[in-house]
């Protein structure tokens, strides 16, 4: 399982640097590049303030591919 995002393209899109980002939606830098490589993921609430920024959805920027294994315990 994993979360890919295109978080630095909808980024370059609007012309603004990780920092710049980072202060929009009160995080810092780092975080947004943490999240950019996908070292990290962010919290359902900066999630929704990212798409926020961009005026797109959550799905538009992270996306969630399986690796199709079953957790469950069927």
């Amino acid at each position: 399982m994993s979360l890919n995002n295109h978080l630095k393209e909808y980024r370059a899109r609007i012309g603004v640097n990780q920092q710049e980002l980072g202060a929009m939606v009160h995080v810092s830098r780092q975080t947004i590049s943490l999240i950019e490589r996908g070292d990290y993921s962010p919290s359902v609430t900066l999630a929704l303030k990212l798409a926020g920024v961009f005026g797109v959805k959550v799905e538009d920027i992270f996306e969630y591919t399986d690796d199709g294994k079953d957790e469950s315990n069927e």
